[in-house]
């Protein structure tokens, strides 16, 4: 099982920056790939990481296979009968559990979804609809240094990651020491409205939709806290771990007497799929991770930046591409 230290931020301590790790992590950025790939792909498939339980599983059925079902000299007299009853029983506890997971992960992935939408909304208003003297470049990077502090402060990573050039010299300086640096970076985008509301710069009934969009943005991330601070209760997995596994284990000894040398291959096949899709709901109950099948903040906080970027006029970064790798430093 993972670590709880940081629900955020797996296998990280608090104590340890992402920058000092020394191996890359890797999210995957891809469009589907064609049915025969699917068949043989690693990248994401989670064969790495059930493959020593994966292979235990194998060399047990062979080894029930040539001792012919006999446990030190005595017959295990199993059949297929209660290995029905109980399959069905652990899948529907799998389908609730991954049902569970999901939910999580597509919950946060709306949040982001909204963070993406209210960022280029108060962009566009900052910049269409204020005076024409006001200069709303910096409130416009200030937008994507909230989803840049957001993405570190779920992941754990060092607060001021990403922000070069982002965030005036003080704000920056606060956001390093500040426990909440996204709720801090949010504080300084409504007193730029406020400021901008005083000096008559902004109209107030604008204003007051803009701080609309800046209380959906302080939704999302109290959402996103919720998700990260709230795992699933620790015994629902612990029960699932030990039936799945304890299944597995016993399967051979009731398919032997009628699969034969088959027996190997049936009970690899029925342990992937429970192993897998045990490991799978793992992953993404927590989808703020830096795990294959994570959410993919990195490329979410960059498309981000480039959409805001757009509307300043800048030249955004090349996207990521599809089929490729997105490698977090």
């Amino acid at each position: 099982m993972r670590s709880k230290l940081l629900p955020s931020a797996r296998k990280l301590s608090e104590s340890t920056p992402l920058r000092s790790a020394p191996r890359l992590l890797v999210v995957i950025v891809r469009s589907r790939p064609h049915w025969i790939h699917l068949l043989f792909v690693r990248r994401g498939s989670l064969l790495p990481r059930i493959f020593s339980q994966q292979l235990f599983v194998l060399l047990l059925s062979c080894a029930v296979v040539l001792a012919h079902g006999q446990l030190f000299h005595v017959k295990v007299t199993l059949t297929s009968a209660p290995f029905s009853l109980m399959g069905v029983a652990l899948a529907i506890f799998l389908g609730f559990r991954i049902n569970a997971s999901y939910d999580r992960y597509w919950e946060a992935r709306k949040f982001w979804g909204v963070v993406l939408v209210e960022a280029r909304n108060l962009s566009r208003h900052a910049l269409t609809l204020t005076r024409g003297d006001v200069d709303a470049r910096p409130f416009v990077l200030g937008l994507i240094a909230f989803a840049g502090t957001m993405r570190n402060q779920l992941r754990g990573r060092p607060r001021e990651e990403g922000l070069d050039g982002l965030l005036p010299d003080e704000v920056l300086a606060r956001v390093r020491t500040a426990r909440f640096a996204p709720a801090l970076v949010l504080l300084w985008l409504g007193q730029w409205v406020r400021d901008m509301r005083e000096a008559g710069c902004l109209p107030p009934m604008l204003a007051q939709h803009m701080e609309g969009s800046l209380d959906a943005l302080s939704a999302a991330l109290g959402g996103c806290e919720r998700i990260a601070n709230t795992p699933l209760p620790f015994t629902y997995t612990v029960i699932l771990h030990r039936s799945s596994y304890t299944y597995c284990m016993l399967l051979p000894f009731g398919l032997v007497d009628t699969t034969g040398w088959m027996t190997p291959l049936v009970v690899g096949f029925v342990s992937y799929t429970f192993f897998a899709l045990e490991a799978l709901s793992d992953e993404i109950e927590e989808p703020f991770g830096m795990m294959t099948n994570d959410l993919a903040l990195d490329a979410i906080v960059a498309s981000i930046d480039a959409s805001l970027r757009e509307l300043l006029g800048d030249t955004p970064p090349p996207a990521p591409r599809p089929d490729a790798d997105f490698v977090l430093n």
